[in-house]
């Protein structure tokens, strides 16, 4: 179900986005204006569930976002909502801005590589693995989305696409202790 979403729905609204971006030399504003969008929707479940409700009438969703994201994005994006909303369509908004994310590290040969640490990462330890995953993807730019989790006891958890590379302290110690049973 999700493979049809993703081709039917999300696809042609970001690739129609990426296009719209392409043609006015506006890729990189659009793709700022999509992580602003994601991360107000992140921040506001409010915002989220009324955006996806269909009990709220098309022009209250208008104003609504209207006033939420007013003059922050550009008004090639905002008309790029209101098309939504007249669409039936910003139920969508996470899934379109994700895919039009896809598509813009696609563009730019980014790779996005999630890191998952115990405490934050300094400026050097993010290069570090920003070269690590260079080398291993021969991507031109790396792009880190950081988690935090304190379970891990202490090291890293890189995962690029379908590759993961474990470095935690919970990863070796599981190591070890699958070595030590298969010896046993």
């Amino acid at each position: 179900m999700s493979d049809i979403l993703t081709s039917e729905v999300l696809e042609p609204y970001a690739q129609a986005l990426m296009s719209l971006g392409q043609s006015g030399d506006l890729v990189d504003r659009f793709n700022d204006d999509v992580n602003s969008i994601l991360s107000t929707l992140n921040e506001s479940s409010d915002l989220r569930q009324f955006i996806v409700s269909p009990l709220a009438k098309a022009d209250t969703k208008k104003s609504v976002l209207q006033r939420v994201f007013g003059e922050s994005v550009h008004p090639l994006t905002k008309n790029f909502l209101m098309l939504l909303v007249d669409r039936r369509r910003i139920m969508f908004l996470d899934g379109i801005c994700k895919q039009y994310q896809v598509l813009f590290r696609k563009l730019k040969q980014t790779v996005l590589a999630e890191v998952i640490s115990t405490v934050e990462l300094n400026d050097g330890q993010k290069d570090a693995v920003r070269d690590r995953v260079k080398a291993m993807t021969g991507a031109h730019q790396v792009e880190l989305q950081t988690r935090l989790d304190p379970e891990l006891i202490g090291g890293v958890i890189i995962k690029v696409g379908s590759q993961v590379i474990d470095a935690s302290m919970r990863g070796q110690l599981r190591r070890i202790g699958l070595s030590l049973t298969k010896s046993a």
